[in-house]
């Protein structure tokens, strides 16, 4: 089906005002302001009982996080959350709105992680800083005040790489535990083969030239394409990883990636399910205060995510 005429008509908009210049087209700090500013489009997120700055050790240094702690009495679940943006831009901002409504209307304590960023540190920093976050994350039950034995990892784009990444790794190590990953139009393939790369090459929201720039900007053209680090769904064996729910957007240049990665968790026995929203395009679920389907899709990963987490 079509593009959405919402999601049409703010494409249109950016268009003709000239903000909605390719990523490609930008510096790096360009792409980074511009993208910020995405979080006014989130919509109004219920109360919570607590937000609180703070960092964690990392690799190479300090990792900053935000914790989002709900109303009510707990013990609430865990959910480390890392935000899209192609590891070169995003951050904790650009994402508050969708932490603060997967923290209230699951509810768990929510921990968004704010990893290092290309170019200045490129692959695998952001994986490395998603794996110390997680581990510390699991360590830390007490200190959070959740319970850390419910744990799942939560994250769109970029971020859904690293949820895949991350449960990998904890497969391979012998945990932490990881009870559930959500993982929302993820970038998975460092190949950019999928007939949906052509597709909807031109976007809108995201196009075939930027995800290059991203790959260009993370990897420095020097990392192998088929390393599970970058490219998840390279990894030979996908058994005995977490269950999942898979989000893609129809008009998506990730979609095919994303609903890949699906049917092979599927084939290797994990419980895994996919779902397609028609008519949107990347980063819907941020637009959710403008864009009825996101806030839907919000809706959706609280739902799986209180199933799976006991919530």
């Amino acid at each position: 089906m079509p593009l959405d005429p919402v999601l049409q008509a703010i494409a249109n908009a950016n268009r003709q005002s000239g903000e909605g210049r390719d990523v490609s087209q930008l510096s790096v700090e360009e792409a980074r302001q511009g993208y910020d500013a995405i979080a006014a489009f989130g919509g109004t997120a219920p109360e919570l009982a607590s937000v609180v700055d703070r960092s964690i050790p990392g690799p190479a240094g300090e990792i900053p996080i935000r914790v989002y702690r709900p109303q009510g009495d707990g013990p609430f679940p865990t959910v480390v959350f890392f935000h899209g943006g192609g590891w070169v831009i995003g951050s904790l901002d650009s994402h508050d709105p969708l932490a603060r409504h997967l923290a209230a209307l699951t509810p768990a304590v929510t921990v968004a992680v704010d990893y290092r960023l290309a170019p200045e540190n490129p692959f695998p920093s952001a994986a490395d800083d998603a794996w110390a976050a997680t581990s510390w994350v699991a360590a830390n039950g007490e200190e959070l005040g959740s319970d850390t034995s419910r744990l799942a990892l939560a994250g769109d784009s970029a971020g859904g790489n690293l949820v895949a990444v991350t449960s990998q790794r904890a497969r391979l190590e012998g945990g932490p535990d990881i009870a559930f990953q959500l993982l929302i139009y993820p970038t998975l393939d460092a190949s950019l083969e999928h007939p949906s790369i052509t597709e909807n090459a031109e976007g809108p929201f995201l196009t075939r030239r930027t995800m290059e720039w991203f790959f260009q900007h993370y990897t420095g053209g020097q990392a192998d394409a088929s390393d599970p680090r970058l490219s998840p769904l390279s990894a030979p064996d996908l058994s005995g990883l977490p269950p999942a729910l898979i989000l893609t957007a129809e008009c998506d240049p990730l979609r095919d990636e994303g609903e890949a990665y699906g049917r092979r968790l599927e084939e290797a026995g994990v419980t895994a399910k996919v779902h397609r929203y028609d008519g949107m395009a990347h980063v819907f679920l941020q637009l959710a205060g403008v864009v009825p389907q996101g806030a839907e899709a919000i809706q959706e990963c609280a739902v799986a995510l209180r199933s799976a987490l006991g919530g």
